[in-house]
């Protein structure tokens, strides 16, 4: 079967910091076997696997950690509450948190700071959404199918951002409700990821050459999750899958030509076995 890939797919770069983070913590820290991850590192469960090893415990309760054990901050950030208590406790800290989810976190902070009423547009159980969120107190967290009236009471002024794996059309679209009601003024903050945002405009072009898309990655990512939704909206026949082993002959019968991407958690490994398996597929058999 004839296979194309996506222009840019797969790691990101924070998603490759948080690795080489953990994986020098464990070279550093792991001897004695004191390094916690509260949370998986990233949602891939190939690299969790990975990780967990070589020693990394990702399942970790801060309370429960004895005095000198080292903590991994995951990539999608934690509240400022948990580094206050690793700090009380005499636990040693690994930060991993992405960049860009650093950036959210001190714009949510600023904008309460200037007397926004700060609105994050979400999905509100995400722990990078959690974690962000805490930079302030009292934050909105609105997305689709949420009730407007119902979760953003009237407020003069408003400071909105947006989970960073977000597409730029449903912000847009969230963003356009509302402003349908009558606030006095909307500072709205761009907090989405560009690589992301390159990833999905990668993933659209190649909906246009083929016809069936593989989307790879976590079933718990949310930016590959995106990046599915984003396929199935241009029409295509499309399937989230972890991996070759998610795989029905069903998907790609009858079929020409398969694309594939990745989601931004999604390692190289992953991305080229499943295409060296997809290759030998013959849709016509």
């Amino acid at each position: 079967m004839e296979v194309r890939l996506a222009t840019t797919r797969g790691f990101c770069f924070g998603v490759e910091d948080a690795i080489e983070l953990a994986e020098n913590a464990l070279e550093n820290d792991n001897a004695n076997g004191r390094l916690v991850a509260l949370g998986p590192v990233i949602h891939n469960k190939t690299v969790v696997q990975q990780l967990e090893e070589k020693g990394l415990n990702q399942s970790g309760d801060i309370e429960k950690l004895e005095e000198g054990t080292t903590v991994l901050i995951r990539s999608h950030g934690a509240p400022p509450e948990t580094f206050k208590r690793a700090a009380e406790r005499k636990l040693n800290i690994v930060d991993a948190t992405c960049i860009l989810v650093k950036r959210a976190q001190d714009v949510v902070k600023q904008l309460h700071e200037e007397g926004y009423k700060v609105v994050m547009i979400g999905d509100p159980n995400h722990p990078e959404v959690k974690g962000v969120i805490a930079y302030a107190p009292d934050v909105v967290v609105f997305d689709k199918g949420d009730d407007l009236e119902a979760v953003i009471p009237y407020r003069e002024r408003l400071g909105i951002v947006a989970q960073t794996t977000h597409a730029p059309d449903h912000v847009a679209e969230m963003i356009a409700e509302i402003a349908k009601r009558p606030f006095r003024e909307m500072k709205i903050v761009n907090t989405l990821c560009l690589e992301v945002l390159r990833r999905q405009e990668a993933a659209v072009a190649l909906c246009e050459e083929v016809d069936v898309m593989f989307v790879l990655g976590g079933l718990h990512s949310a930016n590959t999750r995106e990046l599915a939704r984003l396929c199935k909206q241009e029409g295509m026949d499309t399937y989230h899958l972890e991996g070759w082993d998610g795989f029905e002959t069903s998907m790609a019968a009858g079929k020409r030509i398969a694309g594939v991407t990745a989601g931004a958690s999604t390692p190289e490994s992953v991305i080229s076995g499943f295409v060296k398996e997809l290759r030998t597929y013959d849709p016509s058999a």
